[in-house]
């Protein structure tokens, strides 16, 4: 079984961003929102236009847990995020499939990141790879694991640290 890690180099965040916008203003948005919220996959592909139309802050009820999660946008991502969804439907799907308009598959979401990461020399990407970069960074900048391990709601630190592939 391949073990999915966290993006660790910032170098490596960009150049996956470029790639993606390159391709698709809605997959780097999703990688983008993705490696800055924390959230599960299953809770990125169920946001809907009306979840951050007009907001700082972004509450989302997550599938697995129910509890209820928030994030904030920066006011750089907001902007991409108007311009985005400037012409949908406040009930749209903020990552929909073209064409079904139901959100994207996790599958294809696979598929776009391990594309991207191949283009810019990266293996062991995978779907986990988003929520596993939020917490390694946040990880790096606090050295908080018990906020982290709360935020991801996992029974011990350990379990945490050894998640976004920290080491002792």
């Amino acid at each position: 079984m391949q073990v999915v890690q966290p993006i660790r180099e910032q170098e490596k965040i960009e150049a996956i961003q470029a790639v993606l916008k390159e391709q698709s203003i809605r997959d780097w948005l999703l990688f983008t929102i993705g490696i800055n919220s924390g959230l599960h996959l299953s809770d990125l592909l169920s946001l809907k236009v009306k979840d951050v139309m007009d907001r700082n802050i972004v509450h989302v009820r997550e599938e697995k847990t129910g509890k209820l999660k928030t994030f904030q946008l920066s006011a750089q991502l907001k902007v991409f995020i108007e311009d985005y969804i400037r012409y949908m439907d406040e009930d749209n799907f903020l990552f929909p499939s073209q064409r079904t308009g139901n959100p994207i598959k996790r599958i294809r979401v696979y598929r776009i990141l391990s594309e991207a990461a191949k283009q810019v020399g990266l293996s062991d990407i995978g779907t986990h790879t988003l929520r596993k970069t939020y917490g390694y960074h946040y990880y790096l900048k606090t050295k908080n694991v018990s906020v982290l391990r709360d935020l991801f709601n996992q029974s011990a630190p350990s379990v945490t640290l050894r998640y976004i592939g920290v080491t002792s």
